[in-house]
């Protein structure tokens, strides 16, 4: 827990420093955009392997390699601007190849929570998991701005870097953990990348969770650009409201995922995902005809609220109806798919806001009510695919009741 949540609030502060970072050295927009690019994309396209890797070895070793890979590449660009060397190629250089181990922390900690903890406890592991993005989300962007603000933007990286060091040392303790042995008849690393690809295919419920979420997270991605447009240029407030704003939807989520892991969530899985993006779209809705700032916080609220059942629901039912074999190819796989949909959406946002806020927005909420259509088509309502087995049943030898008598008595009577 502690390691994951260090993990993501050093990816929170990476992406604002980095764009700080970027703007004050090159002066362009561009840059920063096409750096931060770098620092994402590859990650995904590579997240097949890495889940293979993740199958075939050690989860924590892996995780403590991308933390020290991310460390090591934000200190190699503080070093390198400070000495002048810094160009535009190498810095996005560097931030492409830290990129490439991503999965391997994110994936690796999502995959260890149901090889470690009881399947019963799942859903309350889920909603504790959770909380560590909330914690991310509130600390880890505010963080990097305020050093980046009061001490320099080189120092918000060298703190970026602190913080992924400290996630790598708080697992130098753990055993390793490498989960139950891939069941694949292929011998190589790419073989068990493609399988893993093909199983998520083949999986009704994986492809499922993947065509949905990233459905849904392009409203994400459009809500991203969309709502500090709506806060600076519509209501005239500054970036610090933005932020007030984000923090208040992330503890929502954050609560309402505590919730619904204490009460359990088997069996109603994907009818809470679907009610999560009903929500979101109505939470968007309701944000397109806004008049005033408190009307945007409640919808804000309602948003985030609405994440916290599509969260522990999605990864719930992901973890029973995915074969333990397969976690690390699988999570790995499915949640790069998911994100996808996020790039796609801040990347056309621009155009849509030319075209009017309100149609940006009213976009935004068509893409969450066809991500909850989606979840109805393609996601299976019962458990069809093989998960963690059950525990074993006590089997009960029967007993003559006691009232009884022998067939000789009997037969005498």
């Amino acid at each position: 827990m502690l390691a994951a949540m260090l993990g993501r609030i050093g990816g929170q502060m990476w992406t604002v420093a980095l764009v700080l970072f970027a703007l004050q050295r090159f002066h362009s927009p561009a840059i920063a955009g096409v750096t931060v690019f770098a620092g994402a994309f590859p990650g995904i396209v590579v997240s097949p392997l890495a889940g293979a890797l993740l199958d075939r070895n050690g989860r924590v070793r892996l995780m403590m390699l991308d933390y020290s890979v991310a460390a090591v590449a934000i200190t190699l660009i503080v070093v390198l601007a400070t000495t002048g060397v810094l160009n535009v190629g190498l810095l996005i250089g560097i931030a492409l190849i830290g990129s490439l181990t991503n999965p391997l922390s994110g994936a690796g900690a999502r995959t260890l929570f149901p090889v470690m903890v009881p399947h019963h406890l799942w859903d309350r592991a889920n909603a504790a998991d959770s909380t560590g993005f909330v914690v991310a989300a509130v600390i880890g962007a505010p963080l990097a701005a305020v050093v980046a603000g009061l001490v320099g933007r080189p120092a918000a990286l060298v703190a970026t870097a602190a913080v992924f060091v400290a996630a790598g040392l708080s697992l130098l303790r753990m055993p390793p953990l490498p989960g139950p042995r891939a069941r694949s008849s292929s011998r190589s690393l790419l073989g068990d990348a493609w399988a893993g690809l093909a199983h998520v295919a083949r999986n009704p419920t994986l492809r499922g969770i993947s065509v949905s979420i990233a459905v849904s997270n392009v409203a994400s991605g459009l809500l991203i650009v969309v709502l500090p447009v709506l806060v600076l240029d519509h209501f005239h407030q500054n970036a610090a409201v933005v932020g007030v704003l984000w923090a208040i939807s992330a503890f929502s989520g954050g609560l309402v995922a505590l919730v619904l892991g204490h009460r359990g969530t088997q069996g109603r899985e994907r009818r809470l995902i679907v009610a999560g993006l009903l929500a979101m779209g109505l939470a968007l809705a309701l944000l397109a005809v806004a008049p005033d700032l408190p009307v945007v916080a409640l919808a804000m609220l309602v948003y985030g609220g609405a994440g916290g059942p599509v969260n522990v629901g999605m990864w719930s039912m992901r973890q029973r109806r995915t074969d333990p074999a397969w976690y690390g190819r699988a999570i790995a796989v499915s949640m790069s798919l998911n994100y996808l949909g996020s790039p796609i959406g801040s990347a056309v946002a621009g155009p849509l806001i030319g075209a009017g806020l309100l149609v940006a927005v009213a976009v935004a909420a068509g893409f969450a009510f066809a991500a909850s259509a989606v979840t109805v088509l393609l996601i299976p309502g019962s458990d069809g695919e093989a998960g963690p087995p059950e525990a074993p049943r006590s089997v009960e030898v029967p007993r003559p009741a006691p009232e009884a008598e022998p067939a000789a008595l009997r037969t005498a009577r």
